[in-house]
């Protein structure tokens, strides 16, 4: 990915985000849209699907993030290297989300990770965090059965709220043993991930399967 300098914070709920994307054409995206599909929310500069895409070719990857500059670099760079298993997308995914889905084929989306999405530390603040209880229920109602949900954070107190909201949906299964240093199931780590555990620091996670 090439450098792009942009804001790190951007606040959903600005009038220029409320827009939400339309439904799209799979046939259109991917060489082979009936591959199992792997949706990263909140992607920023898209290297880790990037990894991932090239690793799993038999898995199609979408990055949704709501940077747009992020986005128009990430998508430059996959033409270059010829992905035909890799997008990603501009959006809110809060208000973008169900139309997306719901134009896949029936268990297509098998995995869904969120990393590292911002804190919004302050109380006024926090009904602009990525992860809120429509969002999960969308994700219930689109994801396969078995499909996994894969929640990661250097911040302990917004992985419990990820959490929490996982849990307290019915179709949901905490599947971690260790609440929140489980190991990452995945081959590859973020970009963040590795700046955090170089560091020496924590990364705090949490697995859950649809039901």
């Amino acid at each position: 990915m090439s450098p792009v300098r942009v804001r790190q914070h951007v606040n959903p709920l600005a009038i220029k985000y409320i827009t939400p994307i339309l439904p799209l054409d799979w046939q259109q995206i991917y060489t082979n849209p009936t591959q199992p599909l792997h949706l990263d929310i909140g992607c920023a500069r898209g290297q880790f699907l990037l990894d991932m895409a090239k690793l799993e070719p038999n898995w199609n990857y979408l990055g949704l993030e709501i940077r747009s500059v992020l986005v128009e670099d990430a998508i430059s760079t996959t033409r270059k290297l010829n992905l035909t298993n890799l997008h990603y997308l501009f959006c809110n995914v809060n208000n973008s989300l169900e139309p997306l889905l719901k134009s896949l084929s029936p268990g297509t989306l098998q995995r869904v990770t969120i990393q590292f999405p911002d804190p919004w530390f302050k109380n006024r603040h926090a009904k602009r965090r990525m992860l809120q209880p429509p969002l999960v229920a969308e994700l219930a109602t689109y994801l396969a059965s078995g499909g996994m949900v894969f929640l990661q954070s250097d911040i302990e107190g917004l992985l419990l709220e990820m959490r929490d909201r996982f849990a307290s949906h019915p179709d949901f299964t905490l599947q971690s043993l260790e609440p929140l240093l489980t190991p990452n199931p995945l081959p590859i780590a973020t970009e963040r991930e590795q700046t955090t555990l170089s560091r020496g620091e924590p990364v705090y996670r949490a697995i859950f399967s649809r039901r």
